[in-house]
């Protein structure tokens, strides 16, 4: 069985807010001094991956795939170290985060797992920690023509289909996808397992296979379907706080109230 997981490496979300700059000439968040890490919830899709290479043992091989201007090996080392078989990375100009929206990122990624071929499972993480929004693994799925699960929880195979548990606001529903499928993991998958030093040593002999906007036809993007007109931070206001007095509880109310309604709140 062969499984893709798509990560993406972002910027350290943890890193502090005067590291991350607004251009609003560009439209793009650049980030000062911040270093890449894995995608939060690309980790948890990993996760959900290697839990079903622990139930199949050596007949599940995973593959790792990142797309984007520069991809770091050291970055995407770690994905190895926890038992990811091998790496593909997409790297050029024409990847540029902040310079594609949902549907291009998908179409990079349909574009690479095309030229992987054999492929029984993609999974991919419900959200990146740079944009959030939440729309490539749909996307990703509506390309390549396969059935889609979203929000999953947890992820098994049982025979020619993928058992997933799905999240929703009363719960989870089990859903039965037959394969190759495409699912979107959830942070309730659990976090990524911590590599030992061992591990991580032996990521560095493992494939990795750099690949450019030429290798998967990928010369010209799609054009954006999304248009994003203005980014900016909102401006800090200076507010003044006033207090309802009364005689008596009532009367604080009632003056309470009809400052509420003089000033169009109420």
């Amino acid at each position: 069985m062969n499984i893709i997981v798509c990560i993406k490496q972002v910027p350290d979300p943890e890193g502090p807010q005067d590291c991350f700059a607004i251009n609003p000439e560009t439209v793009r968040v650049e980030p000062r001094g911040i270093p890449p890490v894995l995608s939060l919830f690309d980790e948890n899709a990993l996760e959900a991956a290697l839990r079903i290479k622990d139930a199949h043992g050596e007949e599940v091989n995973i593959t790792v795939v990142s797309v984007g201007r520069r991809v770091s090996n050291a970055v995407l080392q770690k994905a190895l170290a926890v038992g990811a078989d091998d790496l593909v990375k997409v790297e050029g100009e024409a990847f540029e985060s902040g310079s594609l929206d949902s549907f291009a990122t998908a179409s990079a990624l349909a574009a690479t797992i095309k030229q992987i071929d054999a492929y029984d499972l993609i999974l991919a993480g419900r959200q990146a920690a740079d944009w959030n929004a939440g729309q490539v693994g749909i996307f990703l799925a509506g390309l390549l023509g396969l059935p889609a699960v979203t929000l999953a929880r947890k992820v098994e195979i049982q025979g020619k289909h993928a058992v997933v548990e799905r999240l929703h606001p009363n719960g989870y529903e089990t859903v039965r996808a037959p394969l190759p499928a495409v699912v979107v993991a959830t942070n309730e998958v659990g976090e990524m397992r911590y590599p030992t030093m061992i591990q991580r040593r032996e990521a560095k002999k493992k494939p990795v296979k750099a690949w450019g906007a030429s290798d998967i036809g990928f010369e010209s993007p799609p054009q954006n379907r999304l248009v994003l007109k203005r980014l900016f931070s909102p401006e800090m206001r200076q507010g003044q706080c006033q207090l309802a007095d009364g005689e008596t509880p009532a009367d604080a109310g009632r003056n309470l109230a009809r400052r509420l309604r003089d000033d169009g709140i109420l």
